[in-house]
């Protein structure tokens, strides 16, 4: 009965882990549409919008990285976010645009899909790593090579609360 916990608890992982990726993936592919919605009003902003298309290539080059280094990542990638929103707000014609306001709208709902699924994941891990410590099922984990997961944080206290992108 142990093995075949700690065997659902790593598939509860998996499965997580997945439900993140699949947010991340979304999010990444909402940002080349809502940047080129932005480039039209705010051409000289460069910097701003090179530092998002860095930061997102930066995260799809790293779909194999441990949840550490996808966090890093991905606090890199709102941070980017979060200041092409900041100067988004000193462009009103851009703030009017009803295709900018869509990406807006869905890149909220995306964030907030990934919050949830940290938690699920997250969750999960926690459940899995107590069966791997805890006696006896840690006795079958040992045997059976049953590892503690890693959980997914982000480094950036600012970073773990979803993005502000409402005007």
């Amino acid at each position: 009965m142990a093995y075949n916990n700690l065997v659902k608890n790593r598939q509860m992982v998996e499965e997580g882990w997945s439900g993140i990726d699949v947010q991340l993936k979304r999010r990444a592919n909402l940002i080349p549409n809502m940047l080129e919605t932005v480039k039209g009003y705010m051409g000289h902003e460069k910097e701003t919008l090179q530092a998002v298309t860095e930061a997102r290539a930066a995260v799809q080059g790293a779909a194999n990285a441990s949840p550490a280094e996808r966090g890093k990542l991905e606090s890199m990638l709102s941070g980017a976010l979060g200041k092409l929103i900041a100067v988004a707000e000193a462009y009103p014609d851009l703030k009017a645009d009803s295709t900018f306001l869509e990406f807006q709208g869905a890149l909220q709902t995306t964030e907030d899909e990934i919050q949830l699924s940290r938690r699920y994941y997250n969750g999960a891990v926690r459940n899995l790593n107590v069966m791997v410590e805890s006696f006896p099922s840690n006795l079958v984990a040992n045997q059976f090579q049953f590892v503690k997961a890693e959980y997914f944080e982000l480094e950036n206290e600012a970073d773990r609360a979803v993005p502000d992108v409402s005007f």
